[in-house]
Formats: structure tokens, sequence, C-alpha cells
């Protein structure tokens, strides 16, 4: 086993652009079908409520999959799975863009999230094992990129697409880019080294189980008022009894699933928190901004995508910082710098008013993708630094799902929080209106003999609404700054530890 592949500079090169393009795919399609939704309910002959499985189908796929990425590359083979996943991904987004139901449409998203469920953490632990200890940064900052900004430049590229061309183009655009990186992989891509391993099929029906429910719930709490449904509390109990009969599995079973040594590393376990914080933030951020653009600003679905670019250009920003100033500067200080920033952006949007324009917008989005990289880039390389390379996929994989579930938990708590918030709101704020809080009716109206007192109480009535729905988003923006800033005392369980492990990769 050598400690690095014996590749030169250019296929270094060619490795990394084609499992980026791997990675901005399949996090690009978390999104960019959002917007696509109502074009897709007319076509499929869906309801406002089935259309949503679209969605849903994706992410509780992707999830189920994501644990089994470890052990499927130490058995077939990192390489084959890389390929077989993008070819998979390539296949199923063309026949998702040729759906002509509903029921078409949920089983080829499904398999679309099985197949994509595998491109992140193999393009992750490539990126390590391609490149020399001291790069690891600089190649977390390249796929950080795509972590971090697909998410973003998804709605905007899905709102494009539709209105320019149709939704099906939403999932036409993946095949050609698809086809290229899978000619690229089995170009440049060298095989890595197969381990037999023991599946762990218990082990993994019960990850599955708690997952599935665990993401259902998330998914369906608000349509059914959460605990006032009783399918709200049979996930929820599925949920949490299947994941204790599997952390229970894992530690009594000779080959689990995924193996127990990896939570006795310390700044492993803190890297997994910090990702669930990053994905909520991440996640919930994308949940709020746009709907507040156009629903009150009055924003387009293309001009709100575009205020939103701001945070990706942060983002892209603090991760090519970030990736040369760590090594140099201590990465825990490089973290706590993110977080401040993280902060701060949220307390600037907590400070958001209905007659503003687009600067504080812009400023506070920029601010936030700054804090995102200076919070990612370094988090990545912390945790992998004191894993044996052999770990590297199923910390990955665990590392992505983490990120997944912090989202799916972002999304649902903001959405809860903004309902319940604007209907406590609107409650003070028409308790305080009074009949001389409503204009006179003008004399010359009045001596025409025309009604509009309906009309006047409807307009203070839309204003009540827009006034405690823009309270709703302020009190948002704190609950997630707050969030952020319980997260700093982690910090203090990170060590740093500059031993490095040898590289896992060998040519055949």
């Amino acid at each position: 086993m050598t400690t690095l592949p014996d590749i030169g500079k250019f296929e270094r090169t060619m490795i990394t652009i084609a499992v980026m393009i791997g990675t901005f795919l399949q996090v690009l399609d978390t999104t960019i079908a959002n917007v696509a939704l109502p074009h897709m309910q007319t076509s499929l002959g869906a309801n406002r409520e089935t259309i949503n499985w679209v969605l849903t189908s994706y992410i509780v796929a992707s999830a189920i999959a994501i644990p089994i990425t470890g052990w499927l590359a130490d058995r077939i083979g990192r390489k084959r799975l890389f390929v077989i996943s993008t070819v998979a991904f390539t296949a199923s987004s063309a026949l998702c863009a040729g759906a002509q139901g509903l029921d078409e449409m949920l089983v080829f998203r499904a398999l679309q999230g099985v197949a994509g469920a595998f491109l992140v953490p193999l393009a992750q632990s490539v990126l390590f094992d391609i490149n020399r200890p001291e790069q690891h940064a600089k190649a977390m900052a390249l796929f950080g990129g795509g972590i971090m900004i697909a998410p973003i430049l998804g709605p905007v590229l899905g709102g494009w697409l539709t209105e320019s061309f149709n939704w099906r183009w939403v999932f036409l655009v993946n095949v050609p880019i698809g086809a290229i990186a899978t000619v690229m992989l089995v170009r440049y891509l060298p095989s890595a080294e197969i381990r037999k391993r023991q599946f762990d099929l218990f082990g993994f029906a019960l990850l599955a189980l708690a997952l599935a429910s665990f993401q259902l719930m998330l998914d369906r709490g608000q349509q059914l008022d959460w605990f006032d449904s009783w399918e709200i509390w049979i996930e929820c109990f599925i949920a949490i009894s299947a994941a204790w009969m599997f952390v229970v599995h894992m530690l009594q079973t000779r080959a689990p699933l995924i193996e127990p040594h990896l939570f006795a590393d310390r700044n492993f376990v803190v890297g997994l928190v910090f990702m669930l914080v990053t994905g909520l933030l991440l996640m919930a951020g994308l949940a709020l901004l746009p709907p507040l653009l156009q629903n009150l600003y009055g924003y387009s679905v293309l001009q709100s995508g575009f205020l939103t670019a701001p945070r990706g250009v942060g983002t892209l920003v603090s991760m090519l910082l970030a990736g040369q100033l760590v090594g140099k500067v201590d990465t825990r200080m490089l973290i706590l710098a993110g977080l401040g920033l993280l902060s701060l952006s949220l307390w600037q949007m907590a400070g958001f008013a209905l007659d503003m324009d687009r600067q504080p917008i812009i400023v506070s989005g920029f601010i936030q993708g700054l804090g995102l990289g200076f919070v990612f880039v370094p988090l990545q390389t912390l945790a992998f630094s004191t894993l044996a390379g052999k770990d590297r996929t199923t910390a990955a994989s665990l590392l992505n799902l983490t990120r997944s579930i912090g989202g799916s938990i972002g999304i649902s708590v903001v959405s809860v929080l903004l309902v319940r918030n604007a209907g406590t709101s609107h409650a003070d704020l028409a308790g305080q209106v009074t009949m001389t809080d409503i204009p006179g009716i003008p004399p010359s109206l009045a001596a025409s003999g025309q009604m509009i007192g309906p009309s006047a109480l409807q307009m203070l009535e839309a204003e009540i609404n827009r006034q405690s729905l823009m309270i709703a988003y302020i009190d948002n923006f704190h609950f997630m700054m707050l969030v952020t800033l319980a997260a700093v005392p982690l910090l203090l369980l990170i060590r740093s530890n500059r031993r490095r492990v040898p590289n896992a990769f060998r040519q055949r």
C-alpha cells in the first residue's frame, strides 16, 4: 500500500473535476425541483399534497442509502461504486424527465436518491486520498464549494429552466453533465483496495427504518399539525425505537454496519455535531429567505434567487481563504470566526424591515456565506485528521447523513416557528387595533354613498397579516442566531492533532 496514488497533477485535476461534478449534481437536486412543483402538479395529475412526495421520496431514499456507502465501497471497490452511482443517477434523472404520472415520478426520484446518496461521501473520501495531508484543507475547500453553493443555486437554476423551457429540463440538465463525469471517472480514477466485509442486514434494516420514519415525521409534521396526528406519533415511536435498537445492536454484533470505534474519536464526534448545526443553518436559511423575499417584498423567483446568490459568493471566498489558512492558524479560531460571522449575519437579518431596500439582504447574505465557509473547511479537516484511511468513506457518509438530518430538522423547526409566531403576533397586533386606528371616511366618498367599510377592514387585516409574518421571520432569525452561539462551547472539545495517517488508495 502506497502513501499516495501514483498519479500526476493532470490526472489529479481530472479526478477532482469528475468527483466534484457528481457532488454538485447530487446536492443541487435536493433543491432544484422545488420551484418546479406547481408545473409538475398539473402535468402529472397530482394534487397539492401528493406532489410534495416528489421531494420526500428523494430525501428519504437518500437518507436510507447513505449509511451503506462504506460497506459497498469496501465490497465492490470505490471506483466501481462511484461509476455505477454516477451512471444510475444520470439514468434516473432521464427517467424523471420522461415520467408521465406521479407514481412513475416517485419511483424514479427514489432511484435517483439512492444513486446520488453515494456520490457525496465517495467524493469526499477520494479527495482526501488523492491529495497529500498538507493539501487536505484546499481539497475540502473545493468539496465545500459544491456542498454549500449547490443548494443556493438550485432554486435559481430550477426557476430559470422551468420558465424558459419546462419542468422536465430540471432533470434533463443532469444527463449530459453526468455522462461527462462518468467518462472522466472511468478514465482517470484509480482503483481502491477491496475488503471483504459481512453485511449487517439487521443493523441496516433498523437504521433504515429509523431514518425513514424520522424523515417522514419531519416532512409531514407541518402538514398534519404535528402531534395532533396519530401518524406523527407512530413515526416518532418507530424512529426512536429503531434507533435505540440499532445502537444496542451496533455495540454487540461482531460485524456492525458502522464501526463503533469511530465514535471514540473526539474530533469526529464534535464534527458530527457541527455538521448537524451547519446543515440546520444552511437549509433553514434557504427555507426562510426566498419566501420572505417573494411574499413580503414582492420579488420574483429569479430575483429572489439572485438576492440569495451573495451567500454563495461569500461561501466560495471564505472557503478559498480557509483552505490557505488551515495549518497556519489554529483551526479552532477559524471555526470561532465563522460562528461569529454567522451570528452577525443572523443579527443583521433580525433587523430586517418591510420598507428596506436590497442592500441589507445582500450584505447579510454575503457575511453569512463567509461564516459558513470558515466553519465548514476547518471542521472537515479536523474531523478526518485523526481517522485511519480505511474509515474515511464510512466517516464521510456519516458526516453527510448528519448534515442532511440537520437540514431536515432546520426546515421543520423554522416552519413550525414561522406559523406559530405569525399566529401569536397576529393576535397581539389585532388586539391593539381600535376604531381610532381606522382612518375616517373621506367626505367625498361618504357623500357618494360608497360602502368602503368592508374594504377598509380587509386592508387593515392584510396589513396585520403582513406585519405579523415579518415579526415571525425576525423571531426565526433570532432563534437561528441563538443556535449558532450555543455551538461555540463545543470548540473546547476539539483537540488539535497533527498526526497524519497513511493514504488508503493504491494503484492496481
